[in-house]
Formats: structure tokens, sequence, C-alpha cells
């Protein structure tokens, strides 16, 4: 029904920058709550942001990281500024059609792309 795919990962230097993009196919992708997640190697998943009607971040990107959405386009973006070492990470796009809880549970989650790989050197 709906297929997350993420684009945009790369190697950046610290203060760098980098958007990441979510696109999917599917016409309903816009009805979506759409969020961002990361995971650094021997770390648990963590939430970075979402986008409905309202965005929210996680406080380790606030100031530094915007999330957006082109429905005409069905892409979600992660746009990433002055990134840092610690900011290194496998980013996954999520998408969920209504939340329980709490919009920074990955088990909110029903969908999931495969990840992109973001590196940052210091």
């Amino acid at each position: 029904q709906v297929q997350p795919v993420e684009s945009g990962g790369g190697l950046v230097q610290a203060g760098g920058s980098l958007r990441l993009s979510c696109a999917a196919s599917a016409r309903t992708f816009s009805s979506y709550i759409v969020a961002w997640f990361r995971q650094a190697p021997g770390k648990e998943r963590e939430f970075v942001a979402a986008i409905r009607w309202s965005t929210i971040y996680a406080d380790s990107v606030k100031g530094r990281f915007t999330i957006s959405r082109d429905n005409a386009k069905n892409t979600v973006y992660l746009q990433m500024n002055n990134l840092k070492p610690e900011d290194t990470a496998v980013y996954y796009c999520a998408a969920a059609g209504q939340i329980y809880s709490n919009w920074d549970s990955k088990n909110e989650y029903d969908y999931w792309g495969q990840g992109t790989q973001v590196t940052v050197s210091s």
C-alpha cells in the first residue's frame, strides 16, 4: 500500500548540510503521518522528526533539521543543517495512518523505507 523510499544520504564534513528525501508512489501518501528515524551502530532506532498538520522534532535536532512535504510529488524532505558527527546513522522514513499515543515511538509506524546512510566526519 505504502512503500517509502529514502534517498539523499552521503558523506559530509561536520557543519555541512544534506537534504534527505522520502518518496512513495501511493496516491494516499499525503494523508499519512510521516516521520524520520535514525539508527547508529550499536544504538536503538531513535526519533528525529515527524509531520502531519504540524511538525515535531527531537531535542537533539531542533534548530538544525527541518521536515517538510510536497504532497504533489508524494515526497517528504528532511533538511539537515550544521551536521555533527553524532548525527551519523542510517536514516529511515516511516509512515503511519494514525498515531495512537506518541509520534516519537517507532511502534506507531506501519511502513518503513530501506534507509539511507548519513556519515558526518569531524
